[in-house]
Protein backbone atom coordinates (compact mmCIF):
# COMPACT_ATOMS: atom_id res chain seq x y z
CA UNK A 1 0.00 0.00 0.00
CA UNK A 2 1.62 3.16 -0.93
CA UNK A 3 1.72 5.89 1.86
CA UNK A 4 -0.74 7.60 2.87
CA UNK A 5 0.81 10.74 3.72
CA UNK A 6 2.57 11.14 0.86
CA UNK A 7 1.25 14.98 -1.08
CA UNK A 8 0.82 13.17 -4.72
CA UNK A 9 -1.15 10.32 -3.95
CA UNK A 10 -3.62 9.02 -6.07
CA UNK A 11 -6.30 6.26 -6.31
CA UNK A 12 -7.88 5.03 -8.94
CA UNK A 13 -10.77 2.15 -9.18
CA UNK A 14 -11.06 0.52 -11.92
CA UNK A 15 -8.06 -1.68 -14.10
CA UNK A 16 -9.54 -1.65 -17.31
CA UNK A 17 -8.23 0.46 -20.51
CA UNK A 18 -9.13 4.29 -18.96
CA UNK A 19 -8.00 3.30 -15.55
CA UNK A 20 -4.28 1.58 -16.42
CA UNK A 21 -3.98 4.69 -19.46
CA UNK A 22 -4.85 7.28 -16.53
CA UNK A 23 -2.91 5.63 -14.49
CA UNK A 24 0.05 5.76 -16.66
CA UNK A 25 -0.20 9.40 -17.30
CA UNK A 26 -0.34 9.67 -13.10
CA UNK A 27 3.03 7.90 -12.84
CA UNK A 28 4.84 10.01 -15.09
CA UNK A 29 3.62 13.04 -12.46
CA UNK A 30 5.44 11.25 -9.54
CA UNK A 31 2.14 10.16 -8.13
CA UNK A 32 2.03 7.08 -5.80
CA UNK A 33 -0.67 5.09 -7.36
CA UNK A 34 -3.21 2.63 -5.67
CA UNK A 35 -5.38 0.59 -8.74
CA UNK A 36 -8.22 -1.21 -7.35
CA UNK A 37 -10.05 -3.63 -9.10
CA UNK A 38 -13.10 -6.07 -8.92
CA UNK A 39 -11.78 -8.85 -11.20
CA UNK A 40 -8.50 -11.19 -11.35
CA UNK A 41 -5.17 -9.97 -13.01
CA UNK A 42 -6.03 -10.55 -16.50
CA UNK A 43 -1.92 -10.89 -17.42
CA UNK A 44 -2.34 -14.39 -14.32
CA UNK A 45 -5.39 -15.19 -15.61
CA UNK A 46 -5.07 -14.80 -19.18
CA UNK A 47 -7.05 -13.05 -21.54
CA UNK A 48 -9.63 -15.24 -23.06
CA UNK A 49 -12.24 -12.99 -24.90
CA UNK A 50 -15.91 -13.80 -24.33
CA UNK A 51 -17.84 -11.01 -24.30
CA UNK A 52 -15.39 -8.24 -26.07
CA UNK A 53 -16.58 -6.04 -28.58
CA UNK A 54 -13.10 -5.58 -31.12
CA UNK A 55 -11.93 -1.49 -30.34
CA UNK A 56 -11.55 1.17 -33.07
CA UNK A 57 -8.54 3.41 -32.22
CA UNK A 58 -8.78 6.41 -33.88
CA UNK A 59 -6.78 10.06 -33.73
CA UNK A 60 -8.53 10.89 -30.14
CA UNK A 61 -7.38 7.33 -28.49
CA UNK A 62 -3.52 7.77 -30.51
CA UNK A 63 -3.67 11.46 -29.19
CA UNK A 64 -3.94 10.03 -25.50
CA UNK A 65 -1.66 7.11 -26.10
CA UNK A 66 1.32 9.85 -27.88
CA UNK A 67 0.96 11.94 -24.79
CA UNK A 68 1.86 9.31 -22.50
CA UNK A 69 4.66 8.28 -24.52
CA UNK A 70 3.70 4.49 -25.52
CA UNK A 71 2.81 4.65 -29.43
CA UNK A 72 5.49 2.51 -30.07
CA UNK A 73 4.47 -0.44 -27.47
CA UNK A 74 0.33 0.08 -28.39
CA UNK A 75 0.81 -0.09 -32.48
CA UNK A 76 1.81 -3.12 -32.52
CA UNK A 77 -1.37 -4.69 -31.36
CA UNK A 78 -3.37 -2.55 -34.32
CA UNK A 79 -4.16 -2.83 -37.47
CA UNK A 80 -5.27 0.13 -40.06
CA UNK A 81 -8.70 -0.17 -41.68
CA UNK A 82 -9.14 2.77 -44.09
CA UNK A 83 -12.63 1.86 -44.71
CA UNK A 84 -15.52 -0.59 -44.34
CA UNK A 85 -16.43 -2.59 -46.72
CA UNK A 86 -20.25 -3.84 -47.05
CA UNK A 87 -21.29 -7.02 -47.95
CA UNK A 88 -24.96 -7.52 -49.74
CA UNK A 89 -27.28 -10.08 -48.83
CA UNK A 90 -26.28 -11.38 -52.34
CA UNK A 91 -22.70 -11.69 -51.49
CA UNK A 92 -21.87 -8.56 -53.25
CA UNK A 93 -18.76 -6.28 -51.71
CA UNK A 94 -18.41 -2.48 -52.11
CA UNK A 95 -15.92 -0.43 -50.58
CA UNK A 96 -16.29 2.70 -48.62
CA UNK A 97 -13.01 4.92 -47.62
CA UNK A 98 -13.76 6.39 -44.05
CA UNK A 99 -11.49 9.72 -44.70
CA UNK A 100 -9.00 10.47 -47.02
CA UNK A 101 -6.17 8.65 -47.93
CA UNK A 102 -4.07 7.81 -45.93
CA UNK A 103 -6.79 8.23 -42.85
CA UNK A 104 -7.52 5.20 -40.80
CA UNK A 105 -9.17 3.96 -38.13
CA UNK A 106 -7.43 1.08 -36.31
CA UNK A 107 -8.44 -2.34 -34.86
CA UNK A 108 -7.36 -3.60 -31.54
CA UNK A 109 -8.38 -6.20 -29.37
CA UNK A 110 -9.99 -5.01 -25.81
CA UNK A 111 -8.48 -7.60 -23.84
CA UNK A 112 -4.63 -7.34 -26.16
CA UNK A 113 -4.34 -3.63 -25.41
CA UNK A 114 -5.56 -4.21 -21.65
CA UNK A 115 -3.01 -6.65 -21.31
CA UNK A 116 -0.26 -3.98 -22.43
CA UNK A 117 -1.76 -0.62 -20.88
CA UNK A 118 -1.36 -2.83 -17.53
CA UNK A 119 2.20 -3.82 -18.12
CA UNK A 120 3.32 -0.54 -18.82
CA UNK A 121 1.41 0.95 -16.21
CA UNK A 122 3.03 -1.68 -13.51
CA UNK A 123 6.56 -1.21 -14.54
CA UNK A 124 6.72 2.14 -12.56
CA UNK A 125 7.72 1.56 -9.16
CA UNK A 126 5.27 3.94 -7.90
CA UNK A 127 1.86 2.06 -9.00
CA UNK A 128 0.66 -0.98 -7.08
CA UNK A 129 -2.47 -2.58 -8.65
CA UNK A 130 -4.72 -4.40 -5.96
CA UNK A 131 -6.75 -6.80 -8.09
CA UNK A 132 -10.11 -8.76 -6.68
CA UNK A 133 -10.67 -6.00 -4.49
CA UNK A 134 -14.35 -5.02 -5.15
CA UNK A 135 -15.28 -1.57 -4.23
CA UNK A 136 -17.73 -2.02 -0.72
CA UNK A 137 -18.08 2.28 0.38
CA UNK A 138 -17.03 5.45 -0.31
CA UNK A 139 -16.86 7.94 2.06
CA UNK A 140 -17.88 10.98 1.06
CA UNK A 141 -17.42 13.11 4.05
CA UNK A 142 -13.80 12.17 5.11
CA UNK A 143 -10.91 11.30 2.04
CA UNK A 144 -11.20 7.22 3.14
CA UNK A 145 -12.54 4.54 0.57
CA UNK A 146 -13.88 0.84 1.34
CA UNK A 147 -12.87 -2.18 -0.20
CA UNK A 148 -13.45 -6.01 -0.04
CA UNK A 149 -10.33 -8.74 -0.53
CA UNK A 150 -12.52 -11.08 -2.84
CA UNK A 151 -9.94 -13.83 -1.78
CA UNK A 152 -10.34 -13.32 2.15
CA UNK A 153 -12.65 -11.86 2.32
CA UNK A 154 -11.32 -9.63 4.21
CA UNK A 155 -12.27 -5.90 4.40
CA UNK A 156 -9.82 -2.32 4.42
CA UNK A 157 -10.08 1.06 4.08
CA UNK A 158 -7.48 3.05 2.25
CA UNK A 159 -7.05 6.92 2.65
CA UNK A 160 -7.77 8.41 -0.37
CA UNK A 161 -7.44 11.94 -0.75
CA UNK A 162 -7.82 12.06 -4.37
CA UNK A 163 -9.73 8.93 -6.31
CA UNK A 164 -10.96 8.64 -10.06
CA UNK A 165 -13.13 6.31 -10.74
CA UNK A 166 -12.28 4.68 -14.43
CA UNK A 167 -14.94 1.42 -12.92
CA UNK A 168 -16.94 1.40 -16.30
CA UNK A 169 -21.11 1.92 -16.83
CA UNK A 170 -21.82 -0.16 -13.45
CA UNK A 171 -19.43 2.22 -11.51
CA UNK A 172 -19.20 2.03 -7.93
CA UNK A 173 -17.68 5.11 -7.44
CA UNK A 174 -20.92 7.15 -9.62
CA UNK A 175 -23.31 4.47 -7.12
CA UNK A 176 -22.15 6.66 -3.95
CA UNK A 177 -22.25 9.94 -5.65
CA UNK A 178 -25.73 8.85 -7.14
CA UNK A 179 -27.20 8.93 -2.92
CA UNK A 180 -26.40 13.01 -3.04
CA UNK A 181 -28.76 15.09 -3.28
CA UNK A 182 -28.98 16.61 -6.69
CA UNK A 183 -27.04 14.09 -8.43
CA UNK A 184 -29.08 13.73 -11.95
CA UNK A 185 -28.16 9.87 -13.35
CA UNK A 186 -30.27 8.22 -16.20
CA UNK A 187 -29.57 4.68 -17.40
CA UNK A 188 -30.89 3.61 -20.97
CA UNK A 189 -31.04 0.15 -22.63
CA UNK A 190 -30.97 -0.37 -26.07
CA UNK A 191 -33.55 -2.52 -27.58
CA UNK A 192 -30.69 -4.99 -29.56
CA UNK A 193 -28.21 -6.85 -27.82
CA UNK A 194 -24.97 -8.59 -28.92
CA UNK A 195 -23.02 -11.49 -29.42
CA UNK A 196 -19.41 -11.93 -30.28
CA UNK A 197 -18.64 -14.72 -33.00
CA UNK A 198 -15.36 -15.85 -34.79
CA UNK A 199 -13.80 -16.25 -38.26
CA UNK A 200 -10.87 -18.12 -37.44
CA UNK A 201 -7.62 -17.76 -39.87
CA UNK A 202 -7.20 -19.97 -43.03
CA UNK A 203 -5.10 -22.49 -42.54
CA UNK A 204 -1.97 -20.77 -43.77
CA UNK A 205 -2.56 -18.35 -41.02
CA UNK A 206 -3.69 -15.64 -43.27
CA UNK A 207 -6.87 -13.35 -42.69
CA UNK A 208 -9.98 -15.02 -44.61
CA UNK A 209 -11.29 -11.56 -45.90
CA UNK A 210 -9.33 -8.21 -46.77
CA UNK A 211 -7.97 -7.33 -43.45
CA UNK A 212 -7.66 -3.77 -44.28
CA UNK A 213 -11.26 -2.71 -43.67
CA UNK A 214 -13.86 -3.24 -40.92
CA UNK A 215 -16.82 -5.59 -42.18
CA UNK A 216 -20.50 -4.71 -42.40
CA UNK A 217 -23.28 -6.96 -43.15
CA UNK A 218 -25.77 -4.49 -42.95
CA UNK A 219 -29.40 -5.77 -43.03
CA UNK A 220 -31.56 -3.01 -41.76
CA UNK A 221 -33.06 -3.12 -38.29
CA UNK A 222 -29.39 -5.62 -37.41
CA UNK A 223 -26.56 -6.44 -38.71
CA UNK A 224 -22.94 -8.36 -38.47
CA UNK A 225 -19.87 -6.90 -38.36
CA UNK A 226 -16.03 -8.10 -38.34
CA UNK A 227 -12.99 -6.45 -37.18
CA UNK A 228 -9.23 -7.89 -37.97
CA UNK A 229 -7.24 -9.29 -35.12
CA UNK A 230 -3.23 -9.66 -35.72
CA UNK A 231 -3.15 -13.68 -35.73
CA UNK A 232 -5.08 -13.61 -38.67
CA UNK A 233 -8.65 -13.73 -37.27
CA UNK A 234 -11.71 -11.82 -37.04
CA UNK A 235 -13.87 -10.85 -33.77
CA UNK A 236 -16.98 -10.71 -35.28
CA UNK A 237 -20.14 -9.04 -33.34
CA UNK A 238 -23.45 -9.67 -34.03
CA UNK A 239 -26.29 -7.05 -32.88
CA UNK A 240 -29.96 -8.22 -33.02
CA UNK A 241 -33.53 -7.14 -31.12
CA UNK A 242 -33.83 -9.36 -27.75
CA UNK A 243 -36.92 -9.88 -28.96
CA UNK A 244 -39.44 -9.61 -32.28
CA UNK A 245 -40.13 -11.12 -35.52
CA UNK A 246 -36.30 -11.10 -36.08
CA UNK A 247 -34.85 -11.27 -32.66
CA UNK A 248 -32.22 -13.65 -30.31
CA UNK A 249 -35.66 -14.55 -28.59
CA UNK A 250 -35.97 -16.89 -32.05
CA UNK A 251 -33.02 -18.39 -32.02
CA UNK A 252 -33.04 -21.49 -29.69
CA UNK A 253 -32.00 -24.35 -31.48
CA UNK A 254 -28.53 -25.11 -33.42
CA UNK A 255 -31.55 -25.19 -36.55
CA UNK A 256 -32.61 -21.68 -36.08
CA UNK A 257 -28.99 -20.23 -35.64
CA UNK A 258 -27.80 -21.73 -39.12
CA UNK A 259 -30.86 -21.07 -40.85
CA UNK A 260 -30.78 -17.09 -39.48
CA UNK A 261 -27.15 -16.97 -40.81
CA UNK A 262 -27.85 -18.59 -43.95
CA UNK A 263 -30.39 -16.55 -45.14
CA UNK A 264 -29.10 -13.13 -44.04
CA UNK A 265 -25.40 -13.70 -43.89
CA UNK A 266 -25.06 -16.64 -46.30
CA UNK A 267 -21.20 -15.21 -47.08
CA UNK A 268 -19.78 -15.60 -43.97
CA UNK A 269 -21.22 -19.12 -42.92
CA UNK A 270 -18.65 -20.68 -44.98
CA UNK A 271 -15.93 -18.36 -43.04
CA UNK A 272 -16.99 -19.70 -39.52
CA UNK A 273 -16.88 -23.27 -38.72
CA UNK A 274 -17.09 -22.77 -35.03
CA UNK A 275 -20.73 -20.71 -35.48
CA UNK A 276 -23.12 -23.01 -33.45
CA UNK A 277 -20.33 -23.94 -30.43
CA UNK A 278 -19.16 -20.10 -30.24
CA UNK A 279 -23.19 -18.78 -30.52
CA UNK A 280 -23.92 -20.93 -27.71
CA UNK A 281 -20.51 -20.70 -25.59
CA UNK A 282 -20.87 -16.74 -25.69
CA UNK A 283 -23.18 -14.67 -24.00
CA UNK A 284 -25.76 -12.06 -25.40
CA UNK A 285 -25.10 -9.24 -24.00
CA UNK A 286 -27.06 -5.80 -23.33
CA UNK A 287 -26.19 -2.46 -24.64
CA UNK A 288 -26.25 0.56 -22.02
CA UNK A 289 -26.28 4.46 -22.28
CA UNK A 290 -25.83 6.54 -19.05
CA UNK A 291 -25.72 10.39 -18.12
CA UNK A 292 -24.90 11.97 -15.01
CA UNK A 293 -23.88 14.93 -13.46
CA UNK A 294 -22.14 16.53 -11.57
CA UNK A 295 -18.91 13.99 -12.35
CA UNK A 296 -17.35 15.26 -9.36
CA UNK A 297 -17.12 15.02 -5.44
CA UNK A 298 -15.92 18.17 -2.92
CA UNK A 299 -13.21 18.51 -5.85
CA UNK A 300 -11.38 15.39 -4.79
CA UNK A 301 -13.23 12.29 -6.83
CA UNK A 302 -13.92 12.25 -10.50
CA UNK A 303 -15.75 9.95 -12.39
CA UNK A 304 -13.83 9.72 -16.32
CA UNK A 305 -14.69 7.20 -18.56
CA UNK A 306 -17.62 4.89 -19.37
CA UNK A 307 -18.42 6.01 -15.23
CA UNK A 308 -18.88 9.38 -16.71
CA UNK A 309 -20.29 8.91 -19.92
CA UNK A 310 -21.02 4.99 -21.16
CA UNK A 311 -22.04 5.02 -24.71
CA UNK A 312 -22.85 2.45 -27.47
CA UNK A 313 -20.38 1.42 -30.07
CA UNK A 314 -21.60 2.19 -33.02
CA UNK A 315 -19.51 5.18 -33.36
CA UNK A 316 -15.89 3.09 -32.39
CA UNK A 317 -15.85 6.42 -29.34
CA UNK A 318 -16.35 4.67 -26.31
CA UNK A 319 -12.34 4.12 -25.63
CA UNK A 320 -11.49 7.34 -27.86
CA UNK A 321 -13.60 9.44 -25.58
CA UNK A 322 -12.34 7.77 -22.22
CA UNK A 323 -8.90 8.07 -23.86
CA UNK A 324 -9.29 11.99 -24.58
CA UNK A 325 -10.60 12.49 -21.13
CA UNK A 326 -6.89 11.49 -19.99
CA UNK A 327 -5.41 13.96 -22.49
CA UNK A 328 -7.79 16.81 -21.33
CA UNK A 329 -6.98 16.03 -17.61
CA UNK A 330 -3.43 15.56 -18.13
CA UNK A 331 -2.99 19.01 -20.39
CA UNK A 332 -5.36 21.09 -17.85
CA UNK A 333 -2.50 19.76 -15.40
CA UNK A 334 -0.14 21.64 -17.10
CA UNK A 335 -2.70 24.72 -17.42
CA UNK A 336 -4.02 24.93 -13.42
CA UNK A 337 -0.59 23.90 -12.29
CA UNK A 338 -1.68 20.67 -10.69
CA UNK A 339 -4.42 22.22 -9.08
CA UNK A 340 -6.43 19.33 -8.47
CA UNK A 341 -9.55 21.55 -7.20
CA UNK A 342 -9.75 23.57 -9.96
CA UNK A 343 -9.15 20.48 -12.75
CA UNK A 344 -11.84 18.31 -11.42
CA UNK A 345 -14.23 21.11 -10.92
CA UNK A 346 -13.74 22.63 -14.67
CA UNK A 347 -13.23 19.12 -16.23
CA UNK A 348 -16.70 18.25 -14.83
CA UNK A 349 -18.52 21.24 -15.98
CA UNK A 350 -16.88 21.62 -19.46
CA UNK A 351 -16.67 17.84 -20.47
CA UNK A 352 -20.21 16.93 -19.35
CA UNK A 353 -21.28 18.39 -23.00
CA UNK A 354 -18.82 16.39 -24.90
CA UNK A 355 -19.89 12.98 -23.18
CA UNK A 356 -23.48 14.03 -24.18
CA UNK A 357 -23.01 14.46 -27.61
CA UNK A 358 -20.72 11.30 -28.72
CA UNK A 359 -23.70 9.04 -26.86
CA UNK A 360 -26.11 10.71 -29.29
CA UNK A 361 -23.95 10.96 -32.28
CA UNK A 362 -23.06 6.89 -31.31
CA UNK A 363 -26.76 6.23 -31.65
CA UNK A 364 -27.37 8.04 -35.34
CA UNK A 365 -24.15 6.23 -36.35
CA UNK A 366 -26.00 2.70 -35.79
CA UNK A 367 -28.62 3.86 -37.70
CA UNK A 368 -26.18 4.66 -40.19
CA UNK A 369 -24.46 1.25 -40.13
CA UNK A 370 -27.55 -1.38 -40.21
CA UNK A 371 -29.95 0.78 -42.48
CA UNK A 372 -28.11 3.50 -44.64
CA UNK A 373 -24.91 2.29 -45.82
CA UNK A 374 -26.55 -0.02 -48.54
CA UNK A 375 -28.91 3.03 -49.82
CA UNK A 376 -28.56 4.29 -53.04
CA UNK A 377 -28.89 8.33 -51.42
CA UNK A 378 -26.81 7.60 -48.37
CA UNK A 379 -23.77 6.18 -51.14
CA UNK A 380 -24.41 9.46 -53.19
CA UNK A 381 -24.00 11.22 -50.28
CA UNK A 382 -21.09 10.25 -48.87
CA UNK A 383 -19.65 10.94 -52.85
CA UNK A 384 -20.68 14.56 -52.91
CA UNK A 385 -19.58 15.23 -49.32
CA UNK A 386 -16.00 13.94 -50.34
CA UNK A 387 -16.04 15.53 -53.10
CA UNK A 388 -16.77 19.27 -51.47
CA UNK A 389 -14.15 18.39 -48.68
CA UNK A 390 -11.84 17.97 -51.81
CA UNK A 391 -12.88 21.20 -52.85
CA UNK A 392 -13.22 22.81 -49.80
CA UNK A 393 -10.98 21.72 -47.41
CA UNK A 394 -12.46 23.58 -44.48
CA UNK A 395 -16.13 21.28 -44.88
CA UNK A 396 -15.24 18.55 -43.24
CA UNK A 397 -17.47 15.44 -43.04
CA UNK A 398 -18.86 14.81 -39.48
CA UNK A 399 -17.57 11.42 -39.74
CA UNK A 400 -13.69 12.66 -40.28
CA UNK A 401 -14.83 15.26 -37.82
CA UNK A 402 -14.78 12.81 -34.57
CA UNK A 403 -12.62 10.28 -36.06
CA UNK A 404 -9.94 11.96 -37.80
CA UNK A 405 -9.55 15.47 -35.93
CA UNK A 406 -9.67 16.23 -32.30
CA UNK A 407 -13.27 18.32 -32.87
CA UNK A 408 -14.94 18.39 -29.29
CA UNK A 409 -17.64 16.42 -29.95
CA UNK A 410 -20.43 18.97 -28.93
CA UNK A 411 -19.60 20.94 -31.85
CA UNK A 412 -19.65 17.56 -33.92
CA UNK A 413 -22.82 16.94 -33.15
CA UNK A 414 -23.82 20.66 -34.07
CA UNK A 415 -22.42 20.61 -37.22
CA UNK A 416 -24.08 16.95 -37.92
CA UNK A 417 -27.52 18.45 -37.57
CA UNK A 418 -26.33 21.21 -39.81
CA UNK A 419 -25.42 19.28 -42.61
CA UNK A 420 -28.12 16.99 -42.74
CA UNK A 421 -29.87 20.33 -43.68
CA UNK A 422 -27.11 20.83 -46.08
CA UNK A 423 -27.68 17.07 -47.88
CA UNK A 424 -31.49 17.24 -47.82
CA UNK A 425 -31.29 20.58 -49.58
CA UNK A 426 -28.93 18.79 -52.15
CA UNK A 427 -30.47 15.40 -52.51
CA UNK A 428 -33.72 16.93 -53.51
CA UNK A 429 -32.14 18.23 -56.59
CA UNK A 430 -33.72 17.13 -59.80
CA UNK A 431 -31.76 14.63 -61.54
CA UNK A 432 -28.96 14.81 -58.77
CA UNK A 433 -27.57 10.77 -59.61
CA UNK A 434 -26.67 12.18 -62.40
CA UNK A 435 -25.80 15.68 -61.66
CA UNK A 436 -24.00 15.30 -58.39
CA UNK A 437 -20.83 16.43 -59.12
CA UNK A 438 -22.42 19.74 -61.02
CA UNK A 439 -23.50 23.38 -60.39
CA UNK A 440 -26.41 23.17 -58.87
CA UNK A 441 -24.87 21.58 -55.98
CA UNK A 442 -22.34 24.42 -55.79
CA UNK A 443 -24.76 26.87 -55.80
CA UNK A 444 -26.68 25.05 -52.40
CA UNK A 445 -23.40 24.37 -51.14
CA UNK A 446 -22.41 28.64 -51.15
CA UNK A 447 -25.87 29.40 -49.97
CA UNK A 448 -25.13 27.21 -46.96
CA UNK A 449 -21.83 27.99 -46.14
CA UNK A 450 -22.98 31.82 -45.89
CA UNK A 451 -24.79 32.08 -42.87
Amino acid sequence: MTNASSPKQAVVIGAGLVGALWTVFLARRGYRVDVFERRPDMRAAGYAGGRSINLAMSVRGWAAIDKAGIRDKIEKVAIPMPGRMMHAADGQLSYQPYGKEGEAIYSVSRGGLNLELLQIADAYPNVQFHFEHRCTDVDLQNPQISFEDLRTGQHKTVEAPLIFGADGAFSAVRYALQRTDRFDYIQRYIEHGYKELTIPPAADGKHRMDPNALHIWPRGNFMLIALPNADGSFTCTLFLSFEGEISFEHLTNNDAVLAFFNRYFADAVPLMPTLVEDFWANPTSSLVTTQCYPWQWQNRILLIGDAAHAIVPFYGQGMNAGFEDCTILDTMYDAYGGDWARIIADFSAQRKKDGDAILELALRNFIEMRDLVGDPKFLLRKKIAARLHERYPGFLPVYSMVSFSNTPYHVALREDDHQNELFRRILALPGIETNWDGPEVERVFTEWVKP
